[in-house]
């Protein structure tokens, strides 16, 4: 079986509001500014053009410089960093936290949509430039999201104490961490490459957002990928008049609190608080809460007048992180972003961001739902076809799945609606007779029938378990191609590391998604390796 597509609608694997986002729904159009096509950029990349500075560009760009000191820089991101010094030059941006070894397989997904869909707007508008960036989550500190990842059926897991912004935390006792990868890998030219990743980025670097620096670069920078890290001072400088705003008005909640309310039918992904900022210090990552006039950081001693905290910001805006809320106006403030590519999680959140982004007089970026794929090795693609199974079908829910091939394969009708339609039609001229002689015999008549339905209802059950025991062979070996495909009843893509893929099939994963993921087209992929 070759690889194929299916559209995420008929995927079954996303909410409602993100299917109602991707058919254009005219209820969310007001929560969203255009929508990714490519004719859309053009208007995108003008508008951008006229509301982010020369000013701002220098500052990233050296502040890029910086933060690539003392990893080998790639000639394309180079040549991409420099080309962001000039007005032609856009982004388009996804972002992603430090999970451990890249964590789940979407990670690659992402960052491969912003390198292809950089590449296809390159060809639609040679008179500008779009760089692919990944913007690293480094001021999470959400230790117990990322502190792992799956390699086939074993969990590899750093155990240690956190706190504070996940990005500075020191690598010591990784060391533990890459012996047992290492013994599960085995032998091989594969295995040795995956063993010197892994010890390269992080036994040879201080902290997680060095060793994530370095293992994205190493990935990706062939491609050109620009890394980003926002925790920064020099950056955070120019988001000070956004956080004094924040302080001051808490223009954040109330604008993303209305548009919660317009999007109440759905399922919310965050709520605002009433200031959406941290205070941070090396170990420390802390709500500010504002209480009767007065600043405080959340389980600390720490308090501040409104001067004393604008003087802080003024002085230390490093020590000022943005929350879920906060983030996205700050990544836009600081890149010349067009596009943002991301999860349906994180298009739900940020749909309920355009007025807030309207009020602080910033673009918003279109949002594109980044590549979804599911990967096979071609001894299941082979299996699909043995058992005459199409893509969609493996998509369907597992019980679904069975009980519809159960019909296929019986020689018989397993429903027993013919005899449930007779059943109706002899009740029915049974209660025309009641009505005729006695009217309280017709409650007698209307409890039979449901009696009898509920009969026929049980033999159909019956009968239906006696198939699946006649075919059980058949069966079994769909359900477990199907949980090979789909760990756990889930997506592949949230469950399983690249290194297993890399480990059988190592550069013809990444050529793959390469060729295949168009990031437009909102498909779902299945690639066969």
């Amino acid at each position: 079986m070759p690889s194929d597509c299916i559209s995420y609608q008929s995927s079954g694997y996303f909410t409602p509001l993100i299917t109602d986002y991707l058919n254009q729904h005219d209820s969310l159009k007001p929560l969203y500014h255009r929508f990714p096509t490519l004719q859309n950029f053009k208007l995108q990349l003008e508008e951008k053009q006229q509301n982010y500075s020369t000013e701002n560009r220098s500052i990233l760009t050296k502040a890029l410089q910086e933060q690539y000191k003392g990893i080998e820089v790639s000639a394309a991101t180079q040549a991409n960093i420099d080309l962001l010094k000039s007005e032609k030059t856009f982004t388009i941006t996804t972002g992603h936290q430090l999970n451990l070894f890249t964590g789940p397989l979407y990670f690659l997904y992402k960052i491969v949509s912003a390198i292809n869909l950089a590449k296809e707007l390159k060809q639609e508008y040679p008179d500008h430039d779009f760089v692919p960036v990944y913007w690293m989550a480094t001021e999470d500190h959400d230790f117990e999201e990322i502190n792992y990842f799956n390699f086939k059926d074993k969990k590899i897991k750093w155990t240690r104490e956190s706190s504070g912004p996940v990005g500075r935390l020191s690598t010591n006792g990784l060391e533990a961490v890459a012996n047992v990868f290492c013994k599960e890998l085995g032998p091989g030219t594969n295995a040795k490459w995956l063993k010197e990743l892994f010890e390269q980025a992080y036994i040879k670097h201080d902290n997680l957002t060095e060793a994530t620096r370095y293992l994205a670069n190493e990935l990706f920078k062939d491609k050109g990928l620009v890394i980003v890290d926002g925790d920064n001072r020099e950056l955070k400088k120019l988001f000070i008049p956004y956080v004094k705003e924040e302080l001051l008005s808490q223009t954040s909640h109330q604008k993303v609190a209305e548009t919660s309310e317009f999007l109440k039918n759905y399922n919310i992904q965050v709520n605002p608080r009433e200031i959406n900022l941290f205070y941070i210090e090396h170990n420390l990552r802390e709500r500010i809460i504002l209480e009767e006039g007065k600043y405080y950081v959340n389980n600390t001693e720490l308090v501040f007048t409104e001067i004393e905290l604008l003087t802080e910001l003024e002085n230390n805006p490093e020590k000022f992180s943005p929350n879920v809320i906060m983030r996205p106006l700050y990544q836009e403030v600081i890149l010349p972003n067009l596009c943002y590519i991301g999860g349906g999680g994180e298009l739900a959140y940020w749909l309920e961001l355009k007025s807030f982004f309207e009020a602080s007089r910033v673009t918003f970026p279109i949002l594109l739902l980044r590549n979804s794929v599911v990967l096979a090795t071609q001894k299941q693609a082979e299996k699909l076809d043995r058992l005459h199974l199409s893509w969609t079908d493996v998509f369907e829910k597992q019980q679904n799945l069975v009980n519809r091939k159960v019909q296929e394969f019986s020689a018989f009708q397993l429903d027993l609606i013919e005899q449930k339609e007779a059943l109706k039609l002899q009740f029915e001229k049974l209660e025309q007779i009641a009505a005729q002689t006695d009217a309280s015999f017709i409650g007698a008549v209307k409890a039979q029938q449901t009696k009898q339905l509920k009969g026929l209802e049980n033999l159909e059950k019956k009968l239906l378990r006696s198939e699946k025991r006649s075919h059980s062979e058949k069966l079994e070996r769909i359900t477990q191609l199907q949980d090979e495909l789909f760990p756990g009843r889930s997506l592949q893509e949230r469950k399983a590391n690249f290194s297993q893929f890399y480990l059988d099939h190592d550069g013809k994963l990444m050529d793959e998604l390469y060729r295949q993921l168009k990031p437009l087209a909102q498909e779902f992929n299945c690639i066969v390796l």
